[in-house]
């Protein structure tokens, strides 16, 4: 009875009692799995018995564990009651996390140009970077409440090293919102990073100041990347990594808040629904006849998300309004080229969107589905909201001349022809990443328009094409009533009855090479008097036949008989 009664009560039992149940930790930093150990109770006489440890879950020993529990994914593995703070003993509070593992940031990023750890979706993601209240610094950086250990699995690698492979270099908090964005936190993507550096993939360049690590490839994952990725897609240039006089690793000096910006615009898009990694690339030339070369920061394809192709120019708001205005110059420009052996003459006398078969810029990208060039997006960040409207005013004044369509020539029609316009949409990081929604939000606008659209919104021209089109139909309309109204009042009536001419009678009348009075006259009516005429034309003959039957009969003379003739 009592050995019953002191293992039922062993598990809230404190100190080395008999019977108790204690618990056990390992691996490094503390972080292990907890075990159950069960002590047995001595025995008068006995000698002492070393405790006999045995692994323990949630679900009981190891070896009956069930199969994938509800909620487990490929990213998942079986996992254990996370080790109680409160519960865990003083040396294993003192111990630090793994060397390779990215550490909490000091304080949150709130740069424009760095993503920032606090939450910005709509989900209520939560950075694992980001330490709890109630937690150390030191703090191994599992979010709070989590349960669950992240295994990194061969697709992670594999989207991490073709990403690196795109961007050249990125954070992992970059990383999660452009892979994982329905991940709740960047812990997944950060494990597999560390794992990538331990296969010697990828290495950190450097810490930025805001607290994030900054990844790039290595030698031999440059060249598993470049494996990866799809012929049609640019790999960037190899990151090597420099070494001063005495052999210490110098860090990367070749990023800056702009290569920043341009990651993360990336990113927010990605997570937001437009097109995947492999549908971006950087610094793409677009060369020009007389020797300039203008690059894209960003060149986006997602035509599953109604955008075909887009260039964006992500500004910091360090270059003046000329700056961006030259940039859009030289893109019209570039539009404007002509494809090879394409006919000078036949270019021009196309109309309409028949031009766009003549030009370079239709053997590189696809059809945007409307009409106008390939957008161009100016992404701003950096400053102040006053600094960055005022920017986006100002360019929107100068650069009239180059997204303005043509009005029709047309008096009555208010449809502008987009068809040799570029589309220029301007946003703000910092209004995409305040929106619930995203980039997927109304985020955007259209220079030459006061309100604020999703994208597509954005792209579309409801004052182009299709109102082109209902506008020509109700002219035409118009035109044919007016024409119809004019016909009408042009048609003869008939000086007899007073009705007006049915169309028959008015084409045989106008037909006629010999007009006469009966010519005025309607249908009936001149039935009615070409009868008459009839009738009293066949009177006319038969009397004019009585009278020369009359004049042509022969004389009949009498004979004379006399008597002296008589015999």
């Amino acid at each position: 009875m009592d050995r019953g009664r002191a293992r039922g009560s062993g598990a809230s039992a404190c100190g080395a009692g008999h019977g108790q149940t204690r618990t056990a930790r390992g691996g490094q930093g503390g972080i292990g799995r907890r075990l159950s150990v069960a002590v047995r109770r001595r025995s008068r006489g006995a000698s002492s018995r070393w405790p006999q440890p045995v692994r323990r879950s949630v679900h009981g020993p190891d070896a009956h564990r069930p199969g994938r529990r509800p909620g487990e994914t490929e990213d998942t593995v079986p996992t254990e009651p996370t080790p109680d703070s409160a519960r865990e003993d003083r040396a294993a509070r003192g111990r630090r996390p793994f060397d390779d593992v990215d550490r909490d940031p000091l304080a949150p990023s709130t740069g424009p140009s760095i993503a920032p750890s606090t939450v910005t979706s709509p989900i209520r993601r939560e950075s694992a970077g980001q330490a709890g209240k109630s937690r150390s610094r030191e703090a191994f950086d599992n979010p709070p409440g989590s349960t669950e250990a992240w295994k990194p699995t061969g697709v992670r690698r594999q989207e991490v090293l073709k990403a690196l492979g795109i961007f050249q270099r990125a954070t992992p908090d970059q990383l999660w919102r452009m892979l994982r964005p329905e991940d709740q936190h960047d812990r997944c993507t950060r494990d597999t990073l560390n794992a990538l550096k331990k296969m010697g993939m990828v290495r950190v360049e450097r810490r930025l100041k805001s607290g994030h690590q900054l990844w790039v490839l290595t030698e031999q994952g440059h060249k598993e990347a470049k494996g990866l990725l799809p012929r049609n897609v640019r790999i960037s240039a190899l990151c090597k990594q420099k070494y001063d006089t005495k052999g210490r690793p110098i860090p990367g000096q070749g990023y800056d808040e702009h290569a920043a910006a341009v990651t993360l615009t990336a990113a927010v898009l990605t997570g937001a629904g437009y097109g995947t990694p492999l549908s971006w690339q950087t610094e793409i030339a677009h060369k020009l006849p007389y020797g300039y070369t203008q690059y894209a920061d960003l060149t986006m394809r997602a035509p599953d998300a109604g955008v075909p192709a887009m260039l964006l120019e992500v500004d910091r708001v360090n270059e003046s309004v000329d700056e961006l205005l030259d940039k859009l110059r030289r893109y019209t420009d570039w539009f404007e080229l002509l494809a090879p052996k394409a006919d000078p003459a036949k270019e021009k006398a196309a109309r309409g969107a028949a031009v766009h078969d003549f030009r370079l810029w239709s053997r590189i990208y696809p059809a945007t589905s409307r009409e106008g060039y390939v957008p161009v997006a100016f992404v701003f960040t950096g400053k102040t909201a006053e600094q960055r409207e005022s920017r986006m005013q100002r360019l929107e004044q100068a650069a009239r001349r180059y997204f303005a369509g043509a009005p029709y020539p047309w008096a009555g029609f208010t449809a502008v022809d987009h068809h040799q316009a570029v589309p220029v949409v301007v946003t703000e990081l910092e209004r995409i990443t305040a929106d619930p929604a995203g980039a997927a939000g109304k985020v955007w606008r259209r220079l030459g328009r006061k309100e604020w659209q999703t994208l597509s919104e954005a792209l579309d021209n409801p004052d182009g094409e299709r109102l082109y089109r209902t506008e020509l139909r109700a002219a035409r309309r118009r035109q044919a009533e007016c024409e119809a109204a004019h016909r009408e009042a042009q048609r003869p009536v008939c000086t007899r009855c007073g009705n007006r001419f049915t169309d028959g009678r008015w084409q045989e009348t106008a037909r006629s090479s010999w007009p006469c009075e009966r010519d005025r006259l309607c249908g009936p009516c001149a039935t009615e008097a070409a009868d008459r005429a009839e009738v009293e034309r066949a009177a006319r003959r038969q009397a004019e036949a009585a009278e020369r039957a009359a004049v042509e009969a022969p004389v009949v003379k009498p004979r004379r008989f006399g008597i002296g003739r008589r015999r």
